[in-house]
């Protein structure tokens, strides 16, 4: 589908390759090879096949704080839109769990705010920020600290282009999302200070606007917020939303800045570690059977993972009590509800329907200042939490048990939300509205 207005063609396999996968494959060989390698001196030791792929990617920080997307000791690589087919727990996408239909919950304020922001933009922005609705841009996303990125960035904004971008945020996020996101944002630009450059990736406004489609009432359009440890895609048809998938992390979590006191995703550990302590013994056999060992990175769907094979693994919902399921969806609610809250509540509902198909699980200890990796799992929503190893911020100094393969720690968080079978960046319901609207 082309959009005349938008112009914008997919990427070949080659320059997404270019774009994206050297500096996941970079950031694999950690320590002093990929301070190296994203310097671009290095690219053959990293694996890449051309020195031309170094220097189209060599603008990252030297001191990269974001292990490689997709985690589990790999790297994810980015597909283009046509072959996406979401997570699944086999291969096979189950059929008919998404529909079209009213949610009751007006979708008016995000697409006011998302139309002033577009008319704000200059026709270069436009060129560089507007994208078809089925555009590969949806699945080109990093979480790594990187300046290159398409769209238009807070930092080179007017005063009135960025007041109109955050206000947009606000208007898809809730209130507690939104403090999350300018949290995550600020101690960004704290990890450039510390590592002596806020010139580039690491800064607070170095996030990038893109949006698919045209801001509409009626016809399916969306946008993606992308930067260092913080990566938003917000799909709109009607008044339904997609928010997913949405990646939230941050290095370090904990610490005062500028005379304030920090303490990113202590919702997240504590509804973990709260849901985790109700179980009984039998059910903790399942839920944390420990056979496997929880690692610098243990996160399995991140950056380019889009088409991951995910099986089930854990406690079904099925074998807990009404408690623990209310302390189960208390958990999932820390995540859906980082957007707005009439949306949120409905994505919740959703999700509570799967109940017993949904599975937790959990690798690492448990004590309150463990770090561990733990995941939700059922036909339409995937969460996982993973407390990951040091890279760029060393608490103690002491930086021999850094690097993607060293000691974990809550310092180092990286969270990520899904929709699984087929309905990440609202494919599904794209595919059901040109089915039976077109």
């Amino acid at each position: 589908m082309v959009n005349s207005s938008h112009g914008h063609k997919p990427r070949t396999p080659a320059q997404h390759r270019s774009r994206r996968w050297f500096m996941n494959k970079a950031l694999l060989a950690g320590g002093v090879s990929a301070v190296a390698v994203m310097g671009g001196y290095a690219a053959s030791q990293a694996g890449a096949e051309t020195t031309s792929d170094a220097t189209a990617d060599a603008t990252a920080s030297a001191t990269p704080s974001g292990p490689p997307p997709g985690g589990g000791g790999g790297f994810g690589q980015t597909i283009a839109y046509d072959d996406f087919v979401g997570v699944t727990t086999d291969g096979t996408v189950i059929d008919d769990l998404y529909a079209i239909h009213r949610t009751g919950v007006s979708t008016t304020p995000v697409v006011r705010a998302a139309a002033a922001f577009v008319d704000s933009l200059t026709d270069d922005q436009k060129s560089a920020t507007l994208f078809d609705i089925d555009a590969d841009q949806w699945l080109d996303w990093t979480n790594v600290d990187s300046n290159d990125r398409d769209g238009v960035a807070l930092r080179d904004m007017t005063e009135k282009q960025y007041k109109l971008a955050i206000k947009l945020l606000k208007a898809a996020l809730s209130a507690r999302g939104l403090e999350n996101a300018t949290q995550i944002r600020k101690l960004n630009h704290f990890l450039g200070e510390n590592s002596g450059d806020t010139t580039k990736a690491l800064n607070y406004d170095a996030y990038w606007f893109t949006i698919m489609g045209t801001p509409s009432a009626t016809d399916p359009w969306g946008f993606q917020f992308e930067g260092h440890h913080l990566v938003i895609n917000y799909f709109v048809l009607g008044d339904q939303v997609v928010a997913t998938p949405t990646f939230r992390g941050s290095e370090p979590t904990k610490i005062t800045y500028d005379g304030v006191d920090y303490h990113l995703f202590r919702e997240e550990t504590a509804a973990g570690l709260k849901l985790l302590r109700s179980l009984d013994d039998t059910q903790l056999a399942t839920a944390a059977p420990g056979t496997e060992t929880k690692t610098g990175t243990n996160l399995t769907v991140g950056a380019g993972n889009d088409n991951a094979v995910l099986p089930y693994k854990g406690l079904k919902a099925s074998e807990l009590n009404r408690k623990q399921q209310k302390l189960l969806l208390d958990l999932v609610e820390v995540y859906t509800g980082t957007i707005d809250e009439g949306h949120s509540r409905v994505w919740l509902r959703d999700i509570e329907k799967h109940l017993d198909d949904t599975y937790f699980y959990w690798i690492g200890e448990s004590e309150d200042d463990s770090a561990f990796y733990y995941r939700v799992h059922s036909p339409v929503v995937l969460i996982e939490y993973d407390a990951e190893s040091a890279l760029a911020y060393h608490e103690d100094g002491d930086t021999s048990s850094g690097g993607p393969n060293g000691t974990p720690t809550q310092q180092h968080i990286h969270t990520i939300i899904r929709t699984p079978n087929g309905n990440d960046y609202g494919v599904d319901l794209l595919k059901l509205h040109l089915e039976t609207d077109h």
